[in-house]
């Protein structure tokens, strides 16, 4: 069996949504200082590298991160790659023979070069899920939509995707790196971090081939 690591690792240089928080990562606790043990203090946003979005993201009142099921986070999953569109569409999705079957779906673009080559920059010419893409997921059952970039939705259209597809429960999983994975069938363990009452959490996740 190969495990493929398709988690963002988080460093102080990585690429942060605008106007999010920076990761700081500090040693507070130091054994060459003299102190018993090691300790750091970690400060972050919670949609930072790879992570998980909740309901409560886009919809007021709705469920945080803690809330989202594991049955959902775990599963079979499809990778599908898209290398030559701008934006994932409808039309898009329609052509890529997805199986029927699948509910849990990781779409793999050009992003993905991005995390590939180590780039520390945010791009806002990311390829994201447009309304008519996201209306097409929710349509035909799909439980776990994700991307390769920091968000599901292109860059100042976040609302409607993100509306359509969390008021449906579509679990969103944002930032991941797919830039070795082959299309296929895999097995995706997704587990966020149990923020209670959280918009969101980072997240490990990989895929397990067999």
């Amino acid at each position: 069996m190969q495990i493929h690591d398709i988690t963002i690792s988080i460093t102080p240089a990585m690429p942060i949504w605008p106007s999010n928080p920076g990761v700081t990562l500090e040693r507070v606790s130091n054994i060459e200082a003299g102190a018993n043990s090691n300790v750091s203090h970690l400060s972050m946003g919670v949609h930072t590298g790879t992570h998980v979005d909740a309901p409560v993201h886009f919809l007021p009142g709705e469920a945080g991160v803690e809330a989202l099921p594991l049955s959902v986070l775990c599963g079979p999953a499809v990778v599908i790659h898209l290398p030559r569109v701008a934006r994932i569409t409808a039309s898009a999705l329609q052509r890529a023979d997805i199986p029927r079957h699948a509910r849990r779906l990781l779409i793999r673009t050009r992003n993905s070069r991005h995390w590939a080559r180590g780039d520390r920059e945010f791009h806002t010419d990311f390829v994201g899920v447009g309304p008519d893409a996201a209306e097409w997921l929710v349509a035909r059952g799909t439980a776990l939509v994700g991307v390769d970039y920091l968000s599901v939705a292109p860059w100042k259209e976040g609302r409607p995707t993100h509306e359509i597809l969390l008021r449906a429960g579509v679990v969103v999983v944002e930032g991941l790196n797919l830039a070795h994975v082959k299309p296929g069938r895999y097995q995706l363990v997704c587990l966020p971090l149990k923020l209670v009452g959280s918009d969101g959490a980072p997240a490990r996740a990989v895929l397990f081939e067999r």
